[in-house]
């Protein structure tokens, strides 16, 4: 099967947003610091943790562990024309907001922040939880366009206004999966 190319770029980041815990509101910041292997310094992301961060934990939904989640700012545009729905950006609970590129093809591909490389990994759909923290009607919203979550390859410093920049494709083997049975 051929490898399709991610979208042209440059898009930017509008916002970022952390939540200190678990379920606790998000609340926009300036600046984060992402850190390889570990996620964005005091989100409740963050791997704190001793050695390299599991690649899965618990069962089902959350199982898929990432460091940054991002979501296109025209998801959250499309869910208010569309469905009646408006989110702020600190609502959808994703680290990062984005305009001017698809996240959707970024999945598998390295892409630029500022001086960090973010990996996509696989999309963020919306789930239950989501819809019981802000309000009902959001999984058939952003569905298939809640976002994308990614690993960090290389830190630094991630702001709101940086450009985002896809960066060619690597023939770079993905990860196998972990058998469903290891925590």
């Amino acid at each position: 099967m051929a490898q399709t190319s991610p979208p042209p770029g440059p898009g930017r980041v509008t916002s970022l947003h952390l939540a200190a815990h678990t379920g606790e509101p998000t609340f926009c910041v300036a600046q984060a610091r992402a850190v390889t292997g570990r996620g964005l310094a005091g989100d409740r992301n963050y791997w704190a943790g001793e050695g390299p961060r599991p690649r899965r934990r618990g069962t089902g939904r959350a199982s898929g562990v990432c460091d940054v989640t991002l979501i296109e700012a025209e998801a959250l545009d499309a869910l208010a024309h569309e469905h009646g729905i408006t989110l702020t950006p600190a609502e959808c609970r994703r680290n990062l907001v984005c305009r001017d590129i698809r996240l959707n093809p970024l999945v598998d591909h390295e892409f630029q922040i500022g001086a960090v490389i973010l990996r996509g990994l696989k999309l963020s759909e919306p789930c239950a939880r989501l819809e019981q923290l802000v309000r009902p009607g959001l999984i058939r919203g952003l569905l298939h366009r809640g976002g994308l979550r990614a690993e960090v390859v290389r830190g630094g410093t991630i702001r709101a206004g940086d450009r985002i920049h896809p960066l060619p494709h690597t023939a770079r083997p993905r990860r196998p999966p972990v058998p469903a049975d290891l925590p």
